[in-house]
């Protein structure tokens, strides 16, 4: 298991997270379909500290990353099963995971386009560096 490429599939999410929920792409409709006005400043007094967001969300992408090299290492023997493998855990997963629970919570398509859509991309991800480093 190549530990440094999982090392950057964790960083790659930040890299796609920043322009993925960025004015240019999705911010303002996420903000809206969360009831959020994008252009209000952050409450000070209910926001999380970013170090702590970030700290807490690498560690997440980490296992993330780690969780789909283990499942995928002795399945996946070239590129094309790499990235396979990256559909299915985002979109069968992932992003099925975040429909059940939007569905129940009673949030709108446009939020699991959004953030789902986020998912696959990032398991998308996994599988190229992964499968790029296999």
């Amino acid at each position: 298991m190549n530990h440094l490429a999982i090392l950057i599939c964790a960083v790659s999410i930040f890299l796609l997270g920043a322009p993925w929920y960025s004015k240019a792409m999705f911010l303002r409709p996420w903000a809206r379909a969360n009831g959020l006005d994008p252009d209000a400043p952050r409450d000070p007094q209910t926001a999380k500290h970013p170090a702590r967001v970030f700290g807490i969300s690498f560690l997440m992408a980490w296992l993330a990353a780690y969780a789909f090299a283990i499942l995928m290492v002795h399945q996946a023997h070239s590129l094309a099963e790499w990235l396979h493998g990256g559909l299915l855990c985002g979109l069968g997963i992932a992003a099925t995971s975040f429909g059940i629970n939007y569905q129940f919570a009673n949030r709108p398509t446009t939020l699991l386009l959004i953030d789902g859509g986020y998912h696959v991309v990032q398991f998308l991800l996994y599988g190229l560096i992964l499968g790029l480093w296999a």
